[in-house]
């Protein structure tokens, strides 16, 4: 059922509730009537407009190494006018791309959201699942095997959402980024729409979650190919190559796979090593800070064609730049490239905070900033640096689980049913074949213990969690990585053993420059910033987490928290 029919068959008692809300907004003009002009920057009630900008990737610390760098109207802007957190930590793990988003304007975990990861185990099908596929809907607008996506597996409402449901549904919510979880997730499972980048055809697609068809502004908007006219860029420092060498070390050898100090040698020639635009370009261009180009036209094109802000009940419109995560992956975070990536982000969020206050007014708008995870070194570059940098092999944790078990759990002469018993090694977790367990009355209390056993002998690995200890809450929430593990850990759809490996190792079989997902600071350190909403500016010491953004903005907004909120209302930031 398409989301109009279901605000539709549900209008009674969404009307009732908006009723009973404590302050309910004067009613909106229908969808469909003709724009009206921007509305002149003056302080409302309630804002118009909340604004999430999420910069992929983004570690807090780049804030502190650049930011005598950044311009005056982005970063440094929100840092000077808004309200910030010094001590902003994400308290699950895996820090990935997927929880971090569901957790910032749900105000919940992992263990809450159910978006435990970008990809998990599914027991039902027997397979990894992603965590925003959804074969139910059709993609549209994108290429030859590309999947569609929707929010069906996200488990708790959003800021968006509640907006929704307080305003019988004239609220606007809109999500944009180059990946779909980024774009999804954040908006929300009664979002207007979410729109993301495709890789096969340059251009922003959706899916028939949302609407039958792309609205015709959207088609337009890729049918004049904007990508195309990167085809060929060349990306170039901003700043003059010293800046840079004394910053992130010399750029004079060509990138190495599993290295991240030495880059590629600037310039950048995106063109997927083609002729003319194909997909093998657009894939390219992900690496690239034009990708962000891209996103923050369309967020533009969005913002006014959707006419977001444009009258008394609040909307919400959700940008994030995903290609400082791709581009991190590559070159890691000591790089030029990624020292680039994060000028260059500054001056797009500078212009992005132009065009808001030029349509909406920022007088009317609470800004929000943050991101959805940090990232480390590569294991090579750790060891470069006299840090204990190493893989570890999934493979080798497999193997030494399944000795331990069949050791454990065989018996001689019998034909060997433990084959069985361990199903796969997933999102850094064990996932054992229930049925096979129940049929041999093996203990899945035991086997979760000697499997764990069994990790603790590979190299790298540091600690490890069982299903039955988080389910039985026995960790103590002073530890906090065994608190990280038990956010991120759901009943249903998490593992039976969670492996934690030592700081600055990584579980992979190599073939990845830096990456990200560990319980430790490098990985849960992130901006937060709230600008606007009556929030006093300044720098707050006291400890925050994402999760507390969408209960402070449900607050200022006076609205009902998200259904699965933890989060705490940042309140040492009110006036």
């Amino acid at each position: 059922m398409r989301l109009t029919e279901r605000l539709r068959t549900t209008a009674a008692a969404l009307l009732l509730l908006a009723l009973l809300a404590p302050s309910a907004a004067p009613a909106r003009q229908r969808r469909g009537e003709a724009p009206r002009a921007a509305p002149a920057a003056v302080q409302t009630k309630r804002p118009r407009l909340v604004l999430l900008i999420v910069v992929d990737q983004f570690r807090y610390d780049y804030l502190e190494r650049f930011g005598d760098l950044f311009g005056a109207g982005g970063l440094r802007r929100l840092l000077r006018d808004g309200a910030s957190w010094t001590d902003c930590n994400y308290d699950h793990v895996p820090t990935e791309t997927g929880p971090g988003h569901a957790t910032m304007l749900t105000g919940a975990w992992p263990s809450e959201t159910g978006i435990i990861a970008n990809l998990w185990f599914d027991r039902a099908e027997g397979k990894p699942v992603e965590n925003v596929r959804d074969d139910s809907v059709r993609l549209l607008g994108g290429g030859v095997g590309e999947t569609a996506a929707s929010p069906r597996n996200l488990l708790a409402s959003t800021l968006g959402d509640q907006l929704k449901m307080a305003t019988a549904g004239r609220a606007r919510v809109v999500g944009v980024s180059s990946k779909n979880r980024a774009a999804i997730l954040p908006a929300g499972r009664m979002a207007d729409a979410a729109y993301w980048y495709s890789t096969q055809t340059g251009a922003f697609v959706s899916s028939t979650y949302y609407f039958d068809r792309l609205p015709d502004w959207a088609a337009r908007f890729d049918a004049a190919k904007p990508a195309d006219k990167f085809f060929g860029a060349k990306w170039e420092r901003l700043l003059p190559a010293a800046e840079y060498e004394r910053r992130a070390g010399a750029d004079d050898a060509p990138w190495e796979k599993g290295t991240d100090r030495h880059s590629a040698v600037f310039p950048h020639v995106i063109d997927g090593g083609l002729k003319e635009p194909g997909p093998a370009f657009y894939d390219d261009l992900e690496y690239s800070p034009y990708a962000n180009d891209l996103v923050l036209s369309f967020a533009e094109a969005a913002l006014v064609n959707e006419r977001l802000g444009a009258d008394e009940d609040t909307d919400v419109l959700t940008v994030s730049f995903s290609a400082n995560d791709i581009v991190g992956h590559r070159y890691g975070p000591y790089s030029q490239e990624v020292m680039d990536m994060a000028l260059r982000v500054d001056r797009q969020i500078a212009r992005l905070l132009e065009v808001v206050d030029a349509r909406v007014g920022l007088a009317n708008t609470i800004v929000a900033f943050t991101a959805d995870h940090g990232v480390a070194p590569s294991p090579e570059q750790a060891v470069k640096m006299g840090l204990p940098g190493g893989r570890v092999n999934p493979a080798d944790i497999l193997t030494a689980v399944r000795n331990r078990v069949r050791a454990r759990f065989g018996k001689p002469g019998d034909k060997d049913t433990t084959v069985d018993y361990v199903q796969t090694f997933s999102n850094y977790q064990i996932y054992f074949n229930r049925t096979a367990l129940e049929r041999d009355g093996v203990s899945a209390e035991e086997i979760e213990r000697v499997a764990g056993e069994a990790v603790l002998t590979v190299p790298g690995v540091a600690r490890y969690f069982t299903r039955t200890q988080l389910l039985a809450g026995a960790v103590s929430p002073a530890d906090a990585v065994a608190r990280r593990v038990l956010h991120g850990f759901n009943q249903k759809r998490s593992g039976d053993v969670v492996v934690i490996q030592e700081p600055f190792k990584y579980i992979s079989s190599g073939g990845i420059g830096a990456t990200h997902g560990t319980p430790y600071e490098y990985d849960t350190h992130v901006p937060l910033v709230i600008m606007g909403g009556g929030l006093a500016p300044g720098r707050y010491l006291t400890p925050a987490t994402p999760a507390d953004l969408a209960p402070t903005l449900a607050r200022v907004l006076n609205v009902e928290p998200p259904s699965n909120a933890t989060g705490r209302v940042l309140a040492e930031a009110f006036k």
